[in-house]
Order: C-alpha cells, then sequence, then structure tokens
C-alpha cells in the first residue's frame, strides 16, 4: 500500500495502537511492582507478553498484524547494537589472558553439561546445540543491573564478574556464527567450511576495523546534527542486521559487529546516551513478542525438562563460582555473590530460540527457552540479594570472621577517601550511567573524546 493511502486509510491502526499503548502501560505498573522486589525488566515484559498471547484467554486483548514482529526484529538488533557499542576492546586485550581463563572456565563448564543435557532430552542434533548455548551464558543486562542494585560495585569479585560477561559477549558473536550455518540446513561438507569461513572472515574483519580503524570510522560519523547521527547509526545498525543476515551469520551478529566498531570511536559516548532509549523502547517489543507467542498449556510438556536445566544450572553455577573465584584469588564468599549474579539467565536464551523457530526445529524449544529464562530471570534476582546470607550459613565461622574484618577494612578505607582507581571508577560509572547499561569504566579505559 503506497504511503500516502496508508495515512489516508491509517484509521484501521487505531486498535492495534490502543492495545500496544495498553500493554505497555500494564509492563509499566507490573515493573513498578516489580522494583519493589528486585525483578528485571526482562521477564515482566515476557510475562505481559504471555498475559496478551492469543493461546490464552487470560487478558482480553488480542494483536493482529506481523508488522509487530517486524519491529521485534528491529528491537533484536538493537540489543545485539548496544551489547557490540559497550563492549571493551581494552580491556579484552589488555587482559586477554585472565580474561579468557576466567571467562572460558565458565563458559566451558556450561558449555559442555548444556549440551550433554540438550542430548539427554532426544530432541535432536540441532536441538541440543540451541539449548547447550541457551544454558551457557548469563544475562549482561540482568548482571550489570543487579551489581548496581545490590551495592556491589566495589566488591572484589565485581571485576572478574564483568570480565566474564565481555568473554561472554565474544562467545557470543562465534556461537551465533556457528548457529547460523548448523540452522541453514546445508549438510555438504565444503560449501559448510565454506560458509563457516565467510562468517568467520566477517567476524575477523569488523575485530579488525573496530581494533584499528577506530579513528577512520570517526571522521565518517562526524556530524553536529544529532537528528542526522540518530539517522545514521540507526541506519547502520538495521543495515549490517541484513547483512549478516544474508551472509548467513545472523542480524544478531552484523549488529552486534557494527555496534562493536561504532564502539571504537569517539563518538561512543554519544551515540549511546541516543541508542540506550531506542534499546529499551524496541527491546521490549522483542520481549514481549516473545511471550506474545508462548502458548502456556505447552509449559506442562517441557516443565521437567526446564527443572532439570535450572537445577543443572544452579549447581555448574555454584561449581563454577567457586573455580573462577579462586583462579583470581579470591574467597567462598566472592564465589557465591559470583554465583548468584551470573546464573540469571536471559535476552541471549530468548534470541536462540528464536532463531530456532525460524529455522524450523523442535517447537517445544520455544516454550522450554522462555519458562527456562521466566525462573531464572525472576528467583535469581531473588537469590543473589541474600547472597550474603548465604555465605553466613554455608561458610565456617572462622572464614566469615576473616571476610568481616577484611570487609570493615575496605569500608575504613572508603569512608577516608582510600577507595582504589579501579573502585573509584565502578562508583563513578554507576552515578554516572542507567541502572540498566552496562558499568562503564568497571571494566573501560577512559577513550579520547
Amino acid at each position: 500500500m503506497p504511503l500516502a493511502t496508508a495515512a489516508v486509510e491509517g484509521s484501521h491502526f487505531g486498535a492495534d495502537m490502543v492495545v500496544v499503548g495498553l500493554l505497555f502501560l500494564i509492563a509499566y505498573g507490573l515493573g513498578r511492582l516489580g522494583k519493589l522486589i528486585g525483578l528485571p525488566a526482562i521477564p515482566v515484559y515476557m510475562i505481559v507478553g504471555l498475559l496478551a498471547s492469543p493461546y490464552t484467554d487470560w487478558f482480553p486483548l488480542t494483536l493482529e498484524g506481523d508488522y509487530i514482529g517486524l519491529i521485534a526484529v528491529i528491537g533484536l538488533v538493537l540489543l545485539l547494537f548496544n551489547l557490540g557499542l559497550e563492549f571493551d576492546q581494552d580491556e579484552f586485550f589488555g587482559n586477554a589472558g585472565k580474561l579468557l581463563v576466567s571467562g572460558g572456565t565458565y563458559i566451558l563448564v556450561n558449555m559442555a553439561a548444556g549440551l550433554g543435557f540438550g542430548i539427554l532430552v532426544g530432541w535432536g542434533t540441532p536441538e541440543a546445540l540451541i539449548i547447550a548455548g541457551i544454558t551457557a551464558t548469563s544475562s549482561s543486562a540482568i548482571v550489570t543491573k543487579l551489581l548496581i542494585e545490590l551495592g556491589r560495585l566495589t566488591n572484589r569479585e565485581t571485576p572478574m564478574i564483568l570480565g566474564i560477561t565481555v568473554v561472554e559477549d565474544v562467545f557470543i558473536a562465534i556461537y551465533l556464527a556457528i548457529v547460523g550455518v548448523v540452522l541453514s540446513g546445508q549438510t555438504e561438507l565444503w560449501p559448510v567450511v565454506g560458509q563457516l569461513a565467510l562468517s568467520f572472515t566477517f567476524i575477523v574483519v569488523m575485530f579488525g576495523i573496530a581494533r584499528f580503524g577506530g579513528r577512520v570510522v570517526s571522521k565518517l560519523l562526524r556530524t553536529k546534527d544529532d537528528e542526522l547521527f540518530t539517522i545514521l547509526f540507526f541506519g547502520l545498525a538495521v543495515l549490517f542486521g541484513g547483512i549478516g543476515e544474508l551472509l548467513g551469520v545472523t542480524d544478531a551478529i552484523g549488529a552486534f559487529l557494527i555496534g562493536l566498531v561504532l564502539g571504537a570511536t569517539r563518538f561512543r559516548n554519544r551515540i549511546e546516551t541516543i541508542a540506550v532509549p531506542l534499546r529499551d523502547v524496541f527491546g521490549a517489543f522483542f520481549f514481549l513478542n516473545f511471550g506474545l507467542a508462548l502458548d502456556a498449556s505447552k509449559f506442562g510438556g517441557v516443565l521437567i525438562p526446564v527443572l532439570g536445566a535450572v537445577l543443572m544450572t544452579v549447581i555448574l553455577n555454584i561449581v563454577a563460582g567457586q573455580v573462577v573465584s579462586r583462579l583470581n584469588g579470591l574467597g567462598a564468599q566472592e564465589g557465591i555473590n559470583t554465583t548468584v549474579i551470573l546464573q540469571n539467565r536471559g535476552e541471549f536464551a530468548l534470541i536462540l530460540a528464536t532463531l530456532s523457530l525460524s529455522a524450523g526445529l523442535d517447537e517445544r524449544i520455544q516454550p522450554f527457552a522462555g519458562l527456562y529464562v521466566l525462573i531464572l530471570s525472576i528467583g535469581g534476582p531473588m537469590i543473589a540479594a541474600q547472597s550474603e546470607r548465604i555465605g553466613g550459613a554455608v561458610l565456617p565461622s572462622k572464614r566469615r570472621k576473616r571476610r568481616a574484618l577484611a570487609d570493615s577494612g575496605r569500608n575504613t578505607a572508603a569512608r577516608r577517601g582510600g577507595m582504589t582507581a579501579e573502585e573509584s571508577a565502578l562508583v563513578d560509572a554507576a552515578m554516572a550511567g542507567d541502572a540498566d547499561d552496562r558499568v562503564d569504566g568497571a571494566v573501560r579505559r577512559p577513550r579520547d573524546e
């Protein structure tokens, strides 16, 4: 339909606009209630979508039209674009060895067990690969939010936790490229090798531009007009999302990589200031749309696998938290704090479930991912708030006393203005940034403006 005709006849969108507006208002109301018990936004948006789902009569709202799916895709693109934008190359390349050991250990433990669990479920090999990815990595959005809201920015384990999320970002980029090839349906060896080579070449080239071409790209972005500047980076995000899809590495990884490149320019802070509100609005559509596609009646069919996956995630994170804590010279309580923060799952699990649905994999993947994320993203923050009490209950009394003395010494130093540069950077980042953003300065060195 021509745009002029659509504008004249635009009244037929009125009912859907009312529905979308009501859904966002309901999300706002539930979000305010969720704040009281420490819930992040992701499960709230999913629950609202589930309430309005056409598969249930729980709420008298319906929403017709494929256009909300396109808006959700743009939300996915902006989520990954911001993830790339916030990626700290200086920290990654400057401390690659330590970060790879800590983050790699965490991912390896969860990935290996997740793959075994996926095979045990018996839904198929591609499905097992998706389940492994769903259970392997934490939600960087929820992790950052919890660190700020729980007042743990100056904790000893916080730099390690944020370092692990940096490694997870790299893993997500590589994993999405592999999954994109696997889900393409190609079975012959050389076409698969060629597709993987193309995917990894794209990733390496974009990483190279981000690492060494920041100044050149900065010259291309130079404009004082905020409106044109917004149109420029938004267009680049959507464009490279499409390029990624066409190259077989998925739209998500294309958006992540162009975010990585733009994040290496001197305009990163300016882009982030504008992009974060766009991400929040369009990202809400992604989670809302995922909830709309969920059929609550199918939760019963995946309840046992989901509970098994949740139990596996909790146990593995207890082990991995203690291992990476010891690797970084930290104690048992820091390991507990790491466990309860990193066990939260969110956006990446839902992205994988969305990809599996579009690839025609087992339909149970979607309710599995939805229920798995709901349980962990609702229960995880509640448990995280009690990690100090958990440590107090399970750790030997002598160890608790030593930790209390150490904490007291750090608190005294902070009160006297004796915080370390790292702790000061964390606090400054918390005061300057939004609670839902990654904590700039926690793992970043300042950039030239």
